[in-house]
Parts: C-alpha cells; sequence; structure tokens
C-alpha cells in the first residue's frame, strides 16, 4: 500500500467514525474562546524566558540613542564621522570655558564683611599678602593686599572703623577723599569680590595692580571739602550801608 493510499484510508475511517456518532462536532463561541486562550497564554510556563521589565526597558533606551545617533549622523556632514568631530568639539569647548571661568558658585545675594573678627594693622595684612605672593598664592594675596588698603585708609582717619563694610563701600567712600584713585579703587574692589565670593582664580598680575595702588595711597593726600564762603562781610556791608 502506498503512503498516499494510507492517508486516503485513515481519513476515510475518521470520516466514517464522525458521521458514525450521533452527537454533532463540538464548537466553541468566539468570545469564550478567546478568554480561555488568554487564560491559556497568561500561565507563569509560557513567560519564564521572556527579559524582565529592566531588561525591556534598557533594550527601549539604546534604541532610543541609536535611533538619535543615526537621525543627527544623516544630517552632519561627513556622516557618523562628522558627527563624533561635532561632540569632540563642543567637549572640547565646555573644558576650555569650565578652565578660564572655574567651577560656578551662586553668587550671593549681598557681599560679605571685608574683614573677620581678628582685628590686625595694615602693615600685618601686607605682610600675610607678601607671605601668600611669594608663594604663587594669588587668590589670598590679593584678599590681604585689599584688607591693607582699607586698613591703612582707616588708620589714617580716612575712612571710620566700621565693622561689616564691604570692599565695594570702601572703594566708594574712600574714592571721594581720594578721587584721583577712584577708578582704580573700584577695580581693586571688584577683584577682591570675584576672587571671594565670585569663584575666580587671580593672577599675579592682579596682585602687582592691587599692590601698586597700594603703595600709591600711602603717598597720597586727601582732598578735602572745600568751605562754605563766609557770607559775614556781605553781612556787615549791608548793615553799614
Amino acid at each position: 500500500m502506498s503512503l498516499a493510499g494510507g492517508v486516503l484510508t485513515t481519513a476515510s475511517a475518521l470520516s466514517l467514525t464522525a458521521r458514525s456518532d450521533d452527537e454533532p462536532p463540538l464548537t466553541i463561541p468566539r468570545d469564550p474562546a478567546r478568554e480561555a486562550a488568554r487564560r491559556e497564554l497568561s500561565k507563569q510556563m509560557y513567560h519564564e524566558n521572556e527579559p524582565s521589565w529592566f531588561q525591556r526597558a534598557l533594550d527601549a533606551f539604546w534604541e532610543w540613542v541609536a535611533d538619535l545617533f543615526d537621525s543627527a549622523a544623516t544630517v552632519t556632514p561627513g556622516g557618523p564621522l562628522g558627527l563624533v568631530v561635532v561632540i569632540l568639539v563642543v567637549v572640547a569647548a565646555l573644558g576650555a570655558l569650565w578652565w578660564r571661568l572655574g567651577t560656578p558658585r551662586r553668587q550671593p545675594t549681598s557681599s560679605a564683611a571685608l574683614f573677620d573678627d581678628r582685628p590686625r594693622s595694615a602693615a600685618g595684612h601686607r605682610a600675610t599678602a607678601d607671605a601668600h605672593a611669594a608663594q604663587g598664592h594669588w587668590n589670598q594675596a590679593v584678599q590681604e593686599r585689599m584688607r591693607a588698603i582699607v586698613r591703612s585708609l582707616e588708620e589714617r582717619a580716612l575712612l571710620d572703623v566700621r565693622p561689616g563694610r564691604t570692599a565695594d563701600e570702601a572703594a566708594a567712600e574712600a574714592g571721594r577723599s581720594l578721587p584721583a584713585h577712584k577708578d582704580r579703587l573700584r577695580t581693586a574692589a571688584r577683584d577682591f569680590d570675584d576672587v571671594t565670593y565670585g569663584g575666580r582664580t587671580a593672577t599675579q598680575q592682579a596682585y602687582q595692580r592691587i599692590a601698586e595702588l597700594d603703595r600709591d595711597l600711602e603717598s597720597s593726600k586727601p582732598q578735602l571739602a572745600a568751605s562754605a564762603p563766609s557770607t559775614a562781610p556781605n553781612a556787615r556791608q549791608g548793615a553799614a550801608e
């Protein structure tokens, strides 16, 4: 008997068996069948080899990154290589900006006091500034030299001794009695604030500039306010007439 014949014979037997059965074939409505299939497929045995939710999320993220990279590469001259060059240029520019400006710090709402709670003479501040400058600590050198300037003006009675004074306030007050140095005093105060509160890095040139101002102020004479002209002679003249 051939294979085809065997298949036909088996099919004929099944057909005869089905026809000999008095009951009609079993049929299930669509909705119950769908619900039964859903319950069956929800069993754990069908999901043992599926990836976890974390792995699926990670795969979706890397797929998004790859799509983003491909989209950027298509609009960048040179394709993927050009995109890599652009990224390197941007990173280099950010690094140069970081090196130039230093670590960003929160700008204070108001400047802090110029001096701490330990009063020192102008000579003491100058000696400390020179020691920092000799070691190349320009930030501390600029700070101490500015304190020496203000303390020296206080010792000469050009500024009143006032706790809590800021560098800007000292420069503005000193500029009224020393108008020839007003702009340099304002610049020194700004250098002090940039170093102390702005996160900037001082340079040797900045220290030399503020040290030269300190020396010039020592030999400068204040400009006193002119007295108001007396009206007494005019009054006497009017009375005589």
